[in-house]
């Protein structure tokens, strides 16, 4: 029996999960074709089942011009995937991850209120949540990143990706991790 792969191209052996908290929920269940046509969406927490490409592919069709696009979004992480390929000479899949690992922040505030007085409170974040949290961080610096600028919509995507997985302070998703894990910091 063949191996299934991503796209046809990119193979799921050998990518890890090197964060503890988040392997549960990091799904690298083979796919050739990351579109399940939201059958997780009925059930709670059923999307932590789902593939982690198709997650990230969710999350970058954000309101307004990509909004339900799908499919353009998958050509457009196809083409991005092979850029990261060729400039690192690393499987793109495996590289997503680990972008997602070093943006996934550990800590944020909550409102705590004493007899009418509000105070922000450090908490830890679930897994789940720190999971959801990363690749909204990663759409949203994608999606910014794409005004006003020349270079194509796939250009941005791995741009931003090598620079997550790297833990460069150039990624948008990366500067909004440390500014929770700081605010966090400072309400102990």
């Amino acid at each position: 029996m063949t191996e299934i792969l991503l796209f046809n191209r990119w193979s799921f052996d050998g990518v890890e999960v090197s964060d503890l908290g988040l392997q549960r929920y990091i799904s690298l269940k083979p796919v050739i074709l990351p579109h399940t046509a939201g059958k997780s969406a009925s059930q709670r927490f059923k999307k932590a089942e789902m593939n982690i490409v198709e997650r990230f592919a969710n999350k970058l069709m954000r309101k307004g011009k990509n909004s339900g696009k799908k499919q353009m979004i998958l050509n457009a992480l196809e083409t991005a995937f092979y850029m990261i390929e060729v400039r690192t000479g690393q499987n793109p899949i495996q590289i997503l991850v680990k972008a997602v690992e070093n943006t996934a922040p550990r800590e944020e505030t909550t409102k705590v209120t004493y007899g009418g007085i509000a105070q922000h409170q450090a908490v830890d974040i679930a897994p789940l949540r720190r999971l959801d949290l990363a690749l909204r961080f990663l759409a949203e610096g994608i999606n910014k990143s794409s005004f006003n600028n020349i270079r194509s919509f796939p250009e941005l995507i791995a741009d931003e990706l090598i620079a997550a997985a790297n833990n460069d302070t150039k990624s948008y998703a990366v500067k909004r991790k440390q500014e929770i894990e700081r605010i966090a910091l400072s309400a102990r």
